[in-house]
């Protein structure tokens, strides 16, 4: 059998299993080549893959760049293919199956599983978030197939194929006995799918999650003990034209005037660390244990034009590209800001602590600092501002979609 065209990938790539495993139903296969992304991403490459990621597909026909695409290109070649369903409604459930994935396992899952394996910044409430949202994902998914074997119709369909390979991560490495039985239905449904022929073919042997994944923080690294210099000899007594002694240096200059502020009890970097580390309550109250409201000071931030926000993405990508632009500010300041609402109808808005009582230079030079609103939070507010604060920190909104955290 010639094959339809080469995916390049990294190994044991569930995504790609996706494309083969559509492919097989159809007696059809690829050829896959393992993909460095440190030495292959080529000028070329960049040509046929103007994003440069991964997995793609290569081919006579077309140059594909999104895994459910590959897939779906897969399951189309036979004509008439009962992989995308048989008539209209269908073929509309199958793409419906499809989008969700995309949209509410995958990102989810991406969000909670690559920080724990080192592949992206460990921040506790994003992974918090992500972790909610994808057991939600989880828990409609259940309802659904309370009374079905399959997704869509009597038989395996591209529904399943793109369900169960994003589901295959969460149940190998995330999801132990305990949490596999608070979704029966999708457990049994994932059994009995991800064993059949094609699947374990490309999904390989597997064995189900016994001890989740957890967040380990890095070791910090110790400095060791340099050993006592040898006393020397007393020098000789110097001679009358001995040298002039040196003039003594002028201290270094500052470079904030943040740092010509006396010294303050609450220390930033130790802050930030009881936030990441952390259970968001159990941080907070080291907070309150430790802030220095002399020494720093709290500020409500709110998007000035809310009301012309469309996707709640893009909104997600205004805070990075905010934070983007105050790498000077991260000796200074924390900050969480979320996004709350839906597309089209979405508001930013957050917390900042900030060392000093002013707004300081590192963050109001920031191109797009006029944009956002910087309230202070005096001490006599704390008291009443304190759920709010903890809420923007934690991420506890019923409609907070995504957010970002500066530290």
């Amino acid at each position: 059998m010639s094959p339809i065209g080469t995916i390049k990938t990294y190994p044991n790539n569930p995504r790609v299993a996706k494309a083969c495993i559509a492919a097989a139903y159809n007696g059809l296969e690829f050829n896959v080549e393992q993909f460095d992304l440190a030495k292959d991403r080529t000028p070329e490459f960049y040509a046929r893959f103007p994003l440069g990621k991964i997995p793609v597909l290569e081919s006579a026909q077309v140059d594909l760049f999104e895994s459910s695409a590959i897939g779906y290109y897969a399951a189309a070649l036979k004509e008439d293919s009962p992989l995308l369903g048989k008539n209209a409604v269908e073929k509309a459930l199958i793409m419906q199956w499809v989008l969700f994935c995309e949209t509410e396992l995958n990102s989810n899952l991406g969000g909670w599983l690559y920080p724990l394996m080192g592949f992206m910044p460990y921040l506790k409430p994003s992974v918090d978030t992500a972790t909610a949202n994808f057991k939600r994902a989880l828990g409609a998914l259940n309802s659904v197939l309370l009374t079905k074997t399959y997704l869509v119709g009597n038989d395996v369909t591209y529904a399943d194929i793109a369900v169960v390979t994003s589901l295959f991560y969460a149940y190998t490495k995330l999801l132990d006995k305990a949490a596999r039985d608070e979704f029966k239905n999708v457990t049994r449904y994932f059994n009995t799918v991800a064993n059949k022929p094609h699947f374990k073919k490309y999904l390989g042997e597997f064995t189900l999650c016994e001890t989740p994944l957890k967040y380990t923080p890095p070791k910090k690294e110790t400095k060791k003990k340099e050993a006592a210099p040898a006393k020397k000899e007393a020098a000789p007594a110097k001679k009358e034209a001995a040298a002039v002694e040196e003039e003594p240096k002028p201290a270094p200059k500052p470079k904030s005037k943040l740092d010509l502020l006396p010294p303050s009890k609450f220390i930033l970097d130790q802050w930030k660390r009881e936030y990441s580390n952390n259970d968001t309550k159990d941080a907070i109250k080291w907070f309150w244990e430790n802030f220095d409201p002399e020494g720093y000071s709290i500020w409500k931030v709110d998007y000035k034009y809310n009301d012309e926000l469309t996707l709640t993405f893009m909104s997600n990508n205004l805070i990075g590209g905010f934070y983007a632009r105050l790498e000077r500010a991260h000796k200074y300041a924390f900050g969480s800001m979320i996004v709350r609402g839906e597309n089209n109808n979405n508001t930013i808005s957050g917390y900042f602590v900030i060392r000093g009582q002013e707004v300081p230079f590192e963050i109001s030079d920031a191109a797009d600092f006029p944009s956002f609103n910087f309230t202070k939070i005096e001490p006599s507010q704390y008291e009443e501002k304190k759920e709010e604060f903890y809420k923007y920190l934690a991420w506890d909104f019923e409609d907070c979609v995504d957010g970002k955290v500066f530290k």
